[in-house]
């Protein structure tokens, strides 16, 4: 038996699933590149990733659920709104049989951008204050 061989891409990734869940992924990748249109994109854990000074989120398919992986600092964040998903320490469960919640999606992403924006910028100052020393 040959292994699964592991997608090469976020396209290729979205390939392998039925047209339903294509145009949720579909959906999913172009609201995080709407928000953040700089982020480089890869695979990562055979998953989806997004990446801007490091790790943004991760994204991918599960039978019954997509996962949305934007860390624990989201999930935190959005608590409130995210209380009718399931949830865990850093994933949102939404349901594949519902539509996508875009507009909290891209609030998310925001948050992620800004917040991974903000330690990009601290760790500039602090480099540059060490240098100055």
């Amino acid at each position: 038996m040959k292994p699964e061989t592991p997608p090469q891409s976020i396209d290729e990734y979205i390939a392998d699933f039925p047209a339903d869940v294509q145009k949720k992924l579909k959906e999913l990748r172009q609201t995080v590149k709407k928000i953040a249109p700089d982020v480089k994109e890869k695979i990562s854990y055979r998953m989806p990733s997004f990446f801007l000074n490091g790790t943004l989120l991760y994204f991918a398919a599960h039978p019954n659920h997509i996962g949305f992986y934007p860390y624990p600092s989201a999930i935190e964040a959005f608590k409130k709104e995210l209380s009718q998903y399931h949830t865990a320490k850093g994933s949102i469960q939404f349901p594949i049989d519902k539509p996508l919640p875009l507009d909290l999606i891209s609030r998310i992403v925001d948050f992620r951008v800004k917040e991974k924006r903000g330690k990009a910028s601290a760790k500039v100052r602090a480099k540059t204050s060490t240098k100055a020393l």
